[in-house]
């Protein structure tokens, strides 16, 4: 295996300090706008005190590279098998050529081309010895089942005198011409030789990405399949409340459509499109938002149970701890829809109907004046809380960002998504308590003997605000603090809080 040189060692870790500061303030800008070849395709040759960096492929990905590493203060030659006709796509600065030419004289080469393509390289073999191929591919779904080994591996096998770097395959071509930006600046990188990686791991930093190193080559594979994963945390939130969904239209359907029509011979069937949907949403809403804090409860109530921090909660309640992100954006999604649905409802054909109807028959029961007291105030106190319990979900969907949260320190964090989103519950379940009124104890309102929706909603939140409070009692909530401080009952760790004992629970989370 070759070794790298001074010069380009020395020329790499120089740009990884200054050029990665330098081009900090331009990342969110695309680099793209002035560096393109005049239009008669002229090339520029790069200038040579730079490190000089290899691209094999001229693809989209290729091209993007090309305009980041330029843009970056590398020295970039792109081989390419016509490089005529791609020469106007690539940035001036960038030399295009062959690629039996292109590989010479850089020591790092990143191979830009699919796996079935790696095979046209074989005949380059003597001129790659010794260097370091970054391998960018990606394989499909089906070729990732398909293939026991990464294409990093198998290049490694078809080039074993080279130095092969798994790199760059999660940044998509549009992130290498736009910038990095929080979530996708990562770049896990993997190699079986540790001066090859750490060569490539300079290189990401003066490209102002965040490498990650994910050891030896054999971590290909797992690599690899990153870019394969689709929403892999959303699937059991995304079922859940698609099965809250259907639940829940169902039961609007039988009450509403299906009772009128059995019972009275009526046809409220145009109530499917908006009404039933607009019932539906609050209800999904409502129910996934007291799901992110129920397992909180559940916590809590076990570790008071067994009076310690140190056991493992069971894997059920992790995996549920884990997923209260995805549920909150869920609830907030539905809340949203909701209150859309809400402003359509003046504008449905039915309505109009509705209001030539009624007023047709206050003019035959010869009533001028209509008012109810009771109604009025009710319905403007369900808008104001409903109004209120979105502005909250709104601000926990927000926070929720990670460029939002990574500006929060913690305990701003936690009183935002663990204080503010008790708050948007409190007034949830009191948005939905005015709704209801008192609804749930007239009979008419039991439609084949079921209750109405609302009153299903309520079991799991007002479980959750009774515990809540029940952790606030002084009794309960300073034995919660002294376990979550590392106090064990029956065990070994024996102390007294502070007389200000409050101060400690600030920094006490589940």
């Amino acid at each position: 295996m070759g070794i790298l040189s001074a010069e380009l060692k020395n020329g790499i870790h120089k740009h990884a300090n200054t050029q990665a500061t330098r081009t900090s303030g331009k990342m969110d800008k695309p680099l793209i706008s002035h560096h393109l070849v005049d239009s008669d395709g002229s090339l520029a040759e790069a200038p040579s005190e730079v490190p000089k960096v290899g691209i094999l492929g001229s693809g989209d990905f290729a091209r993007s590279l090309a305009t980041r590493l330029v843009g970056s203060g590398f020295s970039v030659v792109v081989g390419s098998r016509n490089p005529k006709r791609m020469a106007g796509l690539f940035p001036s600065a960038a030399q295009l050529t062959f690629q039996e030419e292109a590989v010479g004289s850089p020591e790092v080469i990143f191979v830009a081309m699919f796996r079935e393509h790696y095979s046209t390289l074989c005949g380059l073999s003597d001129q790659l010895s010794g260097k370091i191929l970054v391998d960018v591919s990606n394989p499909t779904e089906q070729e990732h089942l398909q293939h026991h080994e990464s294409n990093a591996e198998y290049l490694a096998s078809l080039f074993p005198t080279c130095a092969v770097v798994k790199a760059f395959n999660v940044i998509s071509a549009w992130t290498l011409q736009s910038g990095p930006r929080d979530g996708n600046r990562q770049v896990p990188i993997c190699s079986d030789q540790p001066e090859a990686k750490r060569t490539v791991l300079e290189m990401v930093r003066a490209m102002g990405f965040t490498p990650v190193d994910m050891g030896s080559l054999a971590s290909a594979r797992e690599v690899e399949a990153m870019p394969l994963r689709l929403f892999l945390g959303w699937k059991v939130p995304a079922l859940l409340a698609l099965g809250l969904f259907i639940f829940f239209y169902a039961y609007n359907f039988v009450r509403d459509v299906l009772e009128p029509y059995v019972q009275e011979g009526k046809n409220k069937f145009y109530k499917l499109p908006v009404l039933v949907v607009n019932t539906t949403l609050p209800c999904v809403a409502y129910v996934l938002l007291s799901l992110v804090y129920l397992p909180g409860v559940l916590a809590a109530a076990l570790q008071l149970r067994r009076g310690t921090k140190y056991q493992r909660f069971p894997d059920w309640l992790d995996h549920w701890l884990q997923h209260r992100k995805q549920m909150g954006l869920l609830s907030f999604f539905c809340a949203a829809l909701h209150a859309v649905y809400s402003l359509c409802l003046p504008l449905r054909r039915s309505h109009r109907y509705e209001l030539v109807n009624l007023a047709i028959k206050q003019v035959l029961t010869n009533k001028s004046h209509i008012w109810n007291e009771e109604e009025v105030w009710r319905m403007e106190i369900y808008l104001s809380l409903g109004v209120l319990a979105l502005g909250m979900l709104s601000l926990l969907a927000v926070t929720s960002l990670p460029s939002i949260a990574n500006s929060l320190n913690w305990r701003e964090f936690s009183f935002v998504q663990s204080t503010l989103g008790f708050v948007a519950l409190v007034l949830s379940t009191l948005h939905t308590l005015t709704y209801g009124w008192t609804r749930a104890f007239e009979e008419s309102r039991y439609k084949f003997f079921l209750p109405p929706t609302f009153t299903l909603t309520l079991l799991v939140p007002c479980v959750i605000i009774l515990a809540k409070g029940l952790f606030l009692l002084p009794c309960v909530s300073r034995r919660l603090t002294k376990i979550r401080r590392g106090w064990e009952k029956d065990g070994s760790v024996r102390f007294t809080l502070p007389v200000d004992h409050t101060l400690a629970q600030k920094t006490s989370h589940v």
